[in-house]
């Protein structure tokens, strides 16, 4: 909450995004619990909008929220008018959650206007701080961040099942004339089974039977739709030939799990994917702890073409390069350093202490090397 504030005093508009059930209309209502709320997926308000654009915010003078506004894309001209005439910062909260619709209405009519807060399901701080941390983490991957997982009694595998269903008959309609829909429930699944692998869309669309540009347009929605994300390879080569794919990650475990087949924390413990959630928790930490801050997520992996690899790399703020590896093991092993090793003689002073982030339960430093509980990813 604290970034959306900080936005509203230097925006006039402050735009909420992220994945649908990721809480932004809560957010939203609660930071700015004086202005009036709207919702357009209200069949009555959307149609006054769409015909009476400028009729429709003549209402709100002092401001408003307005939700799902992507519903009514002919608003952010009028809104341009509004807020260059009487440029009051934070008068105008605008949530949605899909990203072409509000993003490409926000660059092409409200550039330089809007603060923009992307928000994803709850982090394992905010979990902690709301005393709804699961015990183990198996419990953690397997139920992932979606608030209502956690704010009701519901199992993950029932909430999760509706929300498949609901994102592939809403949204993709909206998005894609997809005419086999089970093609594409098939397609994310086989999305998920590569969570924390190098992409390689051409296998990807093959394995789906699709084309490879069919596969790039239906990544490019989950994609947008805040469901995966794609780390790029860091660019420097330290004097080695690097690969030029991303990794692909899913942006909450919980909803990659249920795409696996996985119904219960005790069979994610011997799964085979469960190295690769546990990478793809660690990822989407990370980048959720620098959204909430205001910040871009600008997380890079580094790998050359023989295979060395550092799981993650990003800029701290004195300007070096933080390098993260991922272990799922709860007991630490001497060869967990090897990598990192090799990669800090190639990268010589650019380096911070690098962090090792494993599935065990104490948090220390060994070896010049801090390493990491699960339980204190919010502390990074």
């Amino acid at each position: 909450m604290q970034t959306t504030l900080r936005l509203a005093k230097g925006f006039p508009i402050v735009a909420i995004t992220g994945p649908r059930q990721s809480g932004k209309t809560t957010l939203a209502r609660a930071a700015f619990p004086d202005l009036p709320y709207l919702s357009l997926e209200d069949p009555d308000s959307r149609e006054f909008a769409l015909a009476d654009p400028r009729g429709f915010l003549a209402r709100f003078s002092e401001g408003v929220v307005l939700d799902e506004v992507q519903r009514c894309p002919a608003l952010f001209s009028y809104l341009q008018g509004i807020v260059d005439e009487k440029p009051v910062m934070g008068r105008f909260v605008l949530t949605g959650s899909q990203q072409f619709g509000m993003l490409s209405s926000i660059t092409q009519s409200l550039a330089g206007r809007v603060g923009l807060v992307q928000l994803l399901p709850f982090s394992l701080e905010e979990l902690r701080d709301a005393g709804s941390l699961p015990e183990t983490l198996d419990d953690l991957l397997w139920r992932g961040g979606y608030p209502p997982i956690h704010d009701r009694a519901l199992d993950p595998g029932d909430w999760l099942a509706n929300y498949v269903a609901t994102y592939l008959e809403r949204d993709v309609r909206q998005l894609l004339a997809v005419k086999d829909l089970g093609l594409f429930q098939r397609f994310v699944k086989l999305c998920a089974a590569r969570t924390g692998q190098i992409l390689n869309l051409s296998a990807l669309g093959a394995d789906c039977g699709i084309a490879h540009v069919t596969a790039r347009e239906w990544l490019g929605v989950l994609e947008a739709s805040y469901l995966v994300t794609l780390l790029r390879p860091y660019h420097r080569n330290y004097g080695k030939r690097l690969i030029k794919s991303p990794k692909l990650y899913f942006l909450d475990t919980g909803l990659a799990a249920y795409l696996l087949g996985i119904r219960d924390p005790t069979s994610l413990g011997i799964h085979a994917q469960r190295g690769a959630l546990f990478e793809t928790l660690v990822v989407s930490e990370l980048i959720k702890a620098r959204l909430n801050a205001g910040r871009t997520a600008d997380i890079h992996f580094w790998r050359d073409s023989t295979g060395h690899e550092v799981d993650l790399l990003f800029e701290d703020d004195a300007g070096k390069l933080q390098a993260v590896e991922v272990k799922s093991g709860a007991t630490f092993a001497g060869d967990w350093v090897d990598a990192i090793r090799r990669w800090q003689r190639l990268a010589g002073e650019e380096t911070s202490t690098p962090w090792i982030v494993y599935g065990g339960e104490e948090s220390y430093e060994r070896q010049g090397i801090r390493t990491v509980s699960w339980r204190d990813l919010a502390s990074l």
